[in-house]
């Protein structure tokens, strides 16, 4: 093994052991996140909500019951000749049924057809939420790559610029060589500064995500082997997706249009309801002829069917049904347009696994020629055939190599969540596959 690959293998090993004792998995963190992301939340509240709002649409084939009740105190003056002044009180209760009503049967249908519209924008949330954790995972591990690789690149120009000023001094090297070394060096440094900058960041974004401060993700295992992510044919994920949350609700937005098409064309029909009443009357009055007092109570009770029919509306009911008509060819070319944006965002995302997974292969083989390259430009230097620059170069090389690697891994594992999530297919129980890669 060559002395850079020594030194970023000790690097990363460093920062790979600096948390370990609160290292946590991809698992646990998005347990976290699902009890703290504040649109996870609100979005299951929302769905929460939505099956209250829903049983209210229940009361309109339920019974209604009222009860209402006065009292009056009446004084004549000047007195009538038959009385001067009465009291009354009476009491009803009423009732009344629905039997036919096609309006109230539809909205009914709507408001559990609503039910469903939120419990698919919560599985579009949960979604969302597995793979912003897990894109914040990743994004810290290929932070902390990144800076490793850029320190061990910095470690091996600092012995090429001593190298290189001990040439001078004897006089086998000339200044140039020191002055390229010495900006490179220069260069690395501010590279380090700008990598250790990027990995505060992607880790506050981490930590603000689950709500836990000082975050500390656990690196793929070692030697790092990534099963197939995106198997079967394309057609097939496309064939799945069909069943994509955005799709469902595009095809209930479609349902509950139709449902208002037919409550606009239940306005032409009767509304049937069976109503009752019991009621109590009680009057007291006195006479102002010899002040005689007069008591009397009345009770009645009343049961029927009552028919209310449109006849006339003055258009509004032939105009409202031409409406819902055309708002019901709106959702359907919106249902055409989310299956046809979902196929392509799977074909895209499948493609997109593919690509990542073929690039990961490039790369390997490229770290290997990189480092045989190193290993020859060195030995070429030391016997006078290759300059300090060609050193630098390769060097450069290797480290850009074995960091566009790592980033290409961790690009590929969320690539892999992203094309089922674009299928309709991420579930909670997909993460565990992933933890699986993480060190113990």
């Amino acid at each position: 093994m060559s002395a850079p690959r020594n030194t970023v293998v000790a690097a990363l090993v460093a920062l790979a052991t600096a948390g370990a004792a609160q290292a946590q998995s991809l698992q646990e963190l998005y347990q976290a996140a699902r009890g703290y992301d504040a649109t996870y939340l609100a979005a299951r509240s929302l769905a929460d909500s939505a099956q209250y709002r829903a049983a209210q649409s229940d009361a309109l084939r339920r019974p209604n019951v009222s009860l209402t009740g006065s009292a009056t105190h009446s004084e004549i003056d000047p007195p009538t000749v038959s009385v001067r002044n009465s009291n009354n009180a009476q009491g009803a209760l009423q009732a009344r049924q629905p039997l036919f009503n096609r309006a109230n049967a539809a909205t009914i249908d709507q408001a559990y057809r609503s039910l469903e519209v939120s419990l698919a924008d919560l599985e579009i949330a949960e979604q969302d939420l597995i793979v912003r954790v897990t894109q914040a995972y990743f994004d810290v591990l290929a932070a902390q790559d990144t800076l490793a690789f850029t320190r061990a690149s910095k470690t091996s120009i600092t012995e090429q610029l001593a190298a290189a000023k001990r040439n001078f001094e004897v006089g086998t090297a000339t200044i140039t060589d020191t002055r390229e070394a010495q900006a490179r060096y220069d260069l690395a440094s501010a590279q380090e500064i700008a990598a250790e900058n990027d990995l505060r960041t992607k880790r506050a974004a981490l930590d603000q995500l689950v709500g836990r401060p000082g975050v500390e993700p656990r690196p793929l295992a070692a030697p790092v082997e990534l099963p197939p992510l995106a198997t079967g044919p394309v057609d097939e994920w496309v064939a799945r997706a069909d069943g994509h949350p955005n799709v469902r609700r595009a095809q209930l937005a479609l349902d509950i249009a139709r449902l208002e098409t037919e409550k606009a064309r239940a306005g032409r029909l009767p509304v049937v309801d069976l109503v009752g009443s019991v009621s109590s009357s009680h009057n007291k009055g006195s006479a102002f002829v010899g002040s005689t007092t007069r008591i009397g109570t009345t009770n009645s009770a009343s049961v029927g069917v009552q028919l209310t029919m449109p006849l006339y509306t003055g258009g509004s009911i032939d105009n409202r049904i031409k409406e819902t008509l055309l708002l019901q060819e709106k959702s359907r070319n919106d249902l055409d347009t989310a299956r046809r944006g979902v196929a392509l965002a799977t074909r895209q995302a499948y493609l997109g696994v593919q690509s990542g997974q073929a690039q990961i292969k490039a790369f390997e083989a490229a770290e290997s020629s990189s480092a045989l390259a190193l290993e020859a430009t060195q030995l070429g230097y030391r016997v006078g055939v290759r300059v300090n620059l060609d050193v630098l170069n390769a060097q450069t090389q290797l480290f850009q190599t074995r960091r566009d690697l790592s980033k290409a891994r961790y690009d590929v594992l969320v690539a892999s969540l992203k094309l089922r999530q674009a299928a309709g297919q991420l579930k909670p129980e997909d993460i565990p596959s992933v933890d699986r890669l993480l060190a113990r």
